[in-house]
């Protein structure tokens, strides 16, 4: 098997920063981790706040520590710092090769979706973003490793896409329709639910958005890791 990721990211709109802070790191025991962060409201504050969690996170996570250990830490930091006035979501996505597990780590009101072939399953546990108090625990989900798994995580910039305008949109329709029409890839489906987002908020993303897929494949290539970036820049 492979494991393949991808992201699609793009600024509320007329706000030059994004709030949503995205980063990989290796895991000391092999594998990966993914952690997405979502500062409170948006431009430069909301920045500072959700690289702050995402740093704190990777660097504990490098150290070996568990990430839901991780995610609490992250938490009371930030409780400590901004004395509970401040708060950021979470999402942890960990590729554990020693169980041969993908485990999901969320301090997210927004949920999300775990697929294999046509069955949809969305997440949608109660769960307190970080800051709120000293006793935030994330909702932990365990998922076995195995070939057609995807595994979508977003900011809730694509919770609310269409609200503002009364035609929010249907997620797990949204994404039952593009699997069953075709196999997408990871980044085809990220771009393709990121775009219907930006078309629901009149191209004028009313929110910063980040799309995360993670999907297990069967293994095609040989043993070299890879990851590809692209980053706009305006001017």
């Amino acid at each position: 098997m492979e494991i393949q990721i991808a992201v699609a990211k793009v600024n509320k709109y007329a706000v030059s920063e994004s709030g949503d802070t995205l980063e990989v790191v290796e895991r000391p025991t092999g594998g990966l981790s993914v952690v997405l962060a979502d500062g409170q409201t948006s431009g430069r504050g909301a920045k500072a706040v959700s690289m702050m969690v995402v740093r704190k996170v990777i660097g504990l996570i490098a150290e070996g520590v568990r990430d839901g250990a991780a995610a609490r830490a992250a938490s009371d930091a930030l409780f400590a710092d901004k004395q509970g006035k401040v708060i950021s979501t979470l999402n942890i996505a960990s590729v554990d090769l020693h169980s041969k597990t993908i485990v999901l780590t969320r301090n997210n009101p927004a949920p999300m979706f775990i697929c294999r072939g046509e069955e949809i399953h969305s997440h949608t546990e109660e769960s307190q973003p970080l800051g709120t108090s000293r006793n935030v625990r994330p909702v932990i989900t365990e998922v076995h490793m195995e070939a057609g798994l995807h595994i979508i995580i977003f900011t809730d910039g694509i919770s609310h896409a269409g609200e503002r305008r009364g035609s929010p949109m249907d997620i797990a329709q949204t994404l039952r329709s593009m699997m069953e029409d075709q196999e997408p890839s990871p980044q085809q489906l990220a771009d393709s639910l990121l775009a219907q987002a930006v078309h629901l908020d009149d191209n004028r993303p009313a929110d910063d958005i980040c799309v995360l897929v993670l999907k297990v494949s069967a293994r095609t290539g040989d043993d070299v890791r890879r990851m590809s970036v692209r980053l706009p820049i305006n001017g």
